[in-house]
């Protein structure tokens, strides 16, 4: 029974110390929402490319705005970080929407300063 607890012990103290690099990740946002969103609204058939270019091109726009997001992640402040993730927790998420606001949150801060 000693050894269980401790062997329970020493993963949770393993844990704890890992826990602020998982926690400071960029988020895996599910941006299919919005980018079917932006697709239905796209149905008009003389627009090119119509439904499904529009929601490959918000995909793939979404992919490379998480990418700059993860270069930049570590300069924003935790505290923005949650705010801005949290704001992200919907049913329409989108990387370039979480981005916009730890830009604007570090702008205000920065003008704060």
């Amino acid at each position: 029974m000693r050894v269980l607890s401790m062997s329970l012990m020493s993963t949770a103290l393993l844990l704890a110390a890992n826990w602020p690099a998982y926690a400071d990740d960029v988020p895996e946002l599910n941006v299919e929402p919005v980018c079917r969103g932006i697709a239905q609204q796209a149905k008009d058939p003389g627009e090119r490319g119509g439904p499904d270019l529009a929601y490959s091109t918000c995909v793939q726009s979404e992919q490379a705005m998480r990418q700059k997001l993860s270069k930049e992640w570590p300069s924003f402040a935790p505290a923005d970080k949650a705010h801005c993730v949290g704001n992200e927790k919907g049913g329409y998420a989108s990387y370039t929407d979480l981005i916009t606001c730890l830009e604007m949150a570090r702008d205000a801060r920065k003008m704060n300063d």
